[in-house]
């Protein structure tokens, strides 16, 4: 597993395309640029890692548009420390982004396939989630709650009332909630009932699938 001066030198220059398209956030800027995205993808690949796109993985799922991830991240305002729930480990490169920000991270995988790349390959890395969880991101994870953020990466048909019930007051819950369209939405708890809501425009996300058992 190589990072070369060539793969930090294209990821510099993500992390401008990144800026240019409005993230302003610097720490999650720093972050994208020093997680390896290449590493997340299959070596073929290489020529599409630092592109600002997403890109397919295993089991019909995608890594995120490096423009998403920092979008997400950003609407999260992750502090070191902040206790964060993630819905959909994935490749795992946006929970390498949340453990580089010095967040301890909760991640939940539908796909059994990815909970078992990621749990053996982020480690590899250096990049150690406080726990990976093979398991129904619908449902969240009430024994580790209430978390400081939760960010679910697929897309959701509606909002769980779990996911809003396991954030701590003040905390946010980024979601992108729709069928083939998503709309990426912010809820803020301000209350045991009371949530501030706000919209930040449509994305595309592969599902968030619902375990049926």
């Amino acid at each position: 597993m190589k990072d070369t001066y060539r793969h930090q030198g294209l990821r510099q220059q993500l992390v401008e395309v990144v800026r240019a398209k409005g993230i302003e956030d610097e720490k999650v800027l720093k972050a994208i640029g020093k997680v390896p995205r290449h590493l997340f993808m299959d070596s073929g690949f290489l020529d599409h890692a630092y592109q600002d796109k997403a890109f397919p993985i295993a089991a019909d799922q995608t890594i995120s548009q490096p423009y998403t991830v920092a979008f997400q991240t950003e609407l999260l305002e992750v502090k070191p420390g902040d206790k964060i729930l993630e819905i959909g480990t994935g490749s795992g490169y946006q929970t390498a982004i949340l453990c580089e920000l010095g967040c301890r991270v909760f991640s939940i995988e539908r796909q059994n396939e990815l909970f078992k790349k990621t749990s053996k390959f982020l480690p590899k890395l250096g990049y150690r989630a406080k726990k990976l969880i093979f398991g129904d991101g619908y449902i969240g994870l009430k024994e580790e709650a209430p978390f400081k953020g939760i960010i679910v990466t697929a897309g959701a048909p509606f909002v769980p009332k779990a996911l809003l019930a396991q954030l701590e007051i003040g905390g946010r819950l980024v979601i992108p909630v729709g069928d083939n369209v998503q709309t990426m939405t912010l809820f803020i708890r301000k209350g045991p009932k009371d949530f501030e809501k706000h919209e930040f425009g449509d994305f595309r996300f592969v599902p968030l699938l619902e375990d049926k058992n």
